[in-house]
């Protein structure tokens, strides 16, 4: 960190005096959205900016200004609605005095706490806010629950959750710029982050806080419809076989915390892998360890009841499936929307982003669906889709917010 903006650095002690005062008995801090801490992260010049986007392999053409990041922990509630804390990435453009209109983007999938964005620097998981930032955009990138420095078990491809730990991250970001920040909120989202992105998006299209205004919207690969698309495309050995047994995994063991699909891990997972799973999915353990403490295919990884249970949820399982599946039906955005994807999608069956479309079209809404160009990132079309996106929807929104 070479330097802090005098409003930056003045509100950073105000608010760790703050965070002192209100311990975590206090009214104060379980109020939803208020800051319980601010951490300055570093500062990098639009050279440096555009270096890094490009050494990363994102787009650099908007890299206009250099970048203030900071780690912004606030108060939240968690999928029980129980007080909690949470944090994120929030990028600003360095300088400057006038309204910043606001870029929601939404992480994708990671099970590493220490892999969130506001934990990380100069990667895949940080260079869509740092985008969005250097174009001219207050960039905020929740950690989500159980992510970065929130305490707990992160509840993977929870939608009502990611939305309560999202708007949260607006409103103590709100606090954090106070004049700075407009009302106009754009939204983009990837992977996991696309259905986050669309939970968002209906909650500011709901109007749940009046400041904020939803102003676009722009998921890229997202695994919108788990029980007709993702799953049977999982089951069907047509996503790479890696990736859907993790997918399956993640999923099993973080909605069986929430939801109680099973007694016993060996009732689901095959010896030895009974015994390590749920730890593996403690927040704790790294991509590598994960990756080396499971075998490479689904049916390796799951039993016969297992799997069965994915083919055939059970009520609880059903019941779970329609809220995440929800996200694109019974509703239509007030604001322009793109749904990004990739033909040939490695983890994110295409079929997601159809199915999609056609609640929206339900809804008397004809989304712009755009297809990208094929393309392969760190071996990975889905990583790719990501990168080829944001370049795309970070010049959609400037011209958006214009």
């Amino acid at each position: 960190m070479t330097s802090i903006h005098r409003w930056g650095a003045a509100l950073v002690a105000g608010v760790v005096a703050c965070a002192l005062v209100a311990g975590p008995g206090t009214a104060q801090a379980q109020e939803r959205g208020r800051l319980a801490g601010v951490v300055p992260l570093r500062t990098l010049s639009a050279a440096d900016a555009a270096g890094e986007l490009t050494a990363t392999g994102f787009d650099a053409g908007e890299a206009r200004h250099g970048v203030q990041a900071f780690r912004l922990e606030y108060r939240t509630v968690d999928a029980r609605n129980r007080p909690a804390t949470a944090s994120g990435l929030l990028m600003v453009p360095d300088g400057g005095s006038g309204e910043l209109s606001t870029v929601v983007t939404e992480h994708g999938t990671t099970s590493y706490r220490g892999d969130a964005p506001s934990m990380r620097a100069k990667d895949f998981a940080t260079s869509p806010a740092l985008t969005y930032a250097s174009a001219g955009f207050a960039a905020v990138a929740p950690d989500y629950l159980g992510l970065g420095t929130g305490p707990g078990f992160h509840p993977w491809m929870d939608v009502p959750s990611e939305t309560t730990a999202s708007l949260d991250m607006l409103r103590a970001t709100r606090e954090f710029l106070g004049h700075r920040m407009g009302r106009d909120v754009l939204v983009a989202g990837f992977s996991q982050g696309a259905s986050a992105a669309l939970g968002l998006a209906r909650a500011l299209d709901g109007h749940a806080d009046p400041r904020f205004r939803l102003r676009a919207l722009a998921p890229i690969s997202g695994g919108y419809a788990f029980r007709d698309a993702e799953i049977p495309a999982l089951l069907a050995g047509e996503l790479e076989p890696k990736s859907s047994g993790l997918y399956a995994a993640y999923l099993l063991v973080s909605w069986n915390r929430l939801h109680h699909l099973y007694r016993s891990p060996s009732e689901i997972f095959r010896a030895p892998y009974d015994k390590t799973i749920e730890g593996l999915f403690d927040g704790n353990h790294t991509g590598k360890q994960l990756m080396a403490g499971t075998p490479g295919t689904l049916g390796e990884l799951v039993t016969p009841a297992g799997i069965e249970l994915l083919r055939h949820p059970s009520p609880r399982f059903a019941a779970a499936l329609r809220v995440a599946d929800g996200v694109c039906a019974g509703w239509k955005p007030g604001a322009p929307m793109r749904l990004y994807v990739m033909d040939g999608d490695d983890q994110a069956a295409t079929a997601n982003t159809d199915r999609c479309a056609a609640g929206f079209r339900d809804s008397g809404l004809r989304p712009d669906v755009v297809r990208l160009p094929h393309s392969v990132y760190n071996g990975s079309t889905h990583l790719a889709s990501n990168v080829t996106a944001t370049g795309d929807i970070v010049r959609w929104f400037l011209r958006v917010a214009a």
